[in-house]
Parts: C-alpha cells; structure tokens; sequence
C-alpha cells in the first residue's frame, strides 16, 4: 500500500529542497567568485622566470 504524505509534509520538505537549492547556488557563485579572483592574480616575476629556464632548457634539448 502507497502512503500519501499529508500537505504539511510535502510543503515541508519542498521548502527544505528549495533552501538547499539556493545554498548550493550561493556556495557555487562564491567558489567561481574565488576561482575569477585567483586566475586574474598576477604571476610572480619569480615564477615567471624559472618558465622562462624551463623553456629554454627544453628548446635546447628538443
């Protein structure tokens, strides 16, 4: 037998949905905020450097 849940219940649980719906969109727009944030950081000149000699090395090798 199929047992019907009251509406009170499945208002419940809709709303309970609805809610970790939107903190899930929130927490998304935030990790792709901080992810935005992180790629348009300037890269160090130190690093730049050693792939400057990385790619010297592999030219010279190649």
């Amino acid at each position: 037998m199929i047992e019907q849940q009251p509406n009170s219940d499945r208002r419940r649980n809709s709303a309970a949905l609805d809610e970790a719906r939107l903190r899930q969109q929130a927490i998304g727009v935030r990790l792709r905020q901080m992810f935005d944030d992180v790629v348009n950081e300037p890269v160090p000149d130190a690093f730049l450097d050693i792939l400057r000699k990385a790619d010297q090395r592999s030219s010279e090798n190649g």
